[in-house]
């Protein structure tokens, strides 16, 4: 077998000495080439679905207490202040306020920004003190307004 000289590509040291030394800003296209494929891979505003329907990755958008694995009840809160509840809407969030009999004594929250999902007509007895909410609560929440409304007074406050 005759004898070859060995083959060089010409200029692959410089190639690799060049790329290393703009790795940087391979570095960056890279990550700008990703980054606009994952925007255009994802979930568009006007296409339908939850997602559309509010801002991605706004804490503020996204429900509050109705966690994956939560299961909410609906619970009827007697609140003591009928003029209170004729200014509630269903979706409002409210906080559930406790007081003592009289309003005295500290107040203390029962739940915190739970949905109202509905506000029955008022009763058109004044005797029957208060008006009705119907508030959407974990199972728990709704055990501990059950046992608050039959000893104290409670109250909303909006969200």
């Amino acid at each position: 077998m005759p004898h070859f000289a060995p083959v060089r590509v010409r200029g692959g040291r410089r190639a690799l000495h060049r790329l290393v030394a703009h790795g940087r800003r391979a570095l960056a296209a890279g990550l700008a080439v990703t980054a606009a494929a994952l925007v255009a891979a994802g979930p568009h505003p006007g296409a339908g679905g939850q997602d559309a329907r509010r801002a991605r990755g706004h804490p503020v958008a996204d429900p509050v207490g109705e966690r994956h694995g939560t299961r909410l009840v609906a619970a009827p809160v007697r609140i003591a202040d009928a003029g209170t509840v004729r200014l509630l809407r269903p979706g409002d969030r409210v906080d559930v306020v406790a007081t003592g009999e009289g309003g005295a004594g500290d107040a203390s929250v029962i739940a915190r920004g739970v949905r109202v999902t509905k506000v029955p007509e008022p009763e058109a007895d004044p005797a029957a003190g208060g008006a009705l909410v119907v508030v959407s609560v974990p199972r728990a929440t709704a055990h501990r307004l059950v046992g608050a409304g039959t000893t104290e007074r409670l109250a909303v406050t909006l969200c």
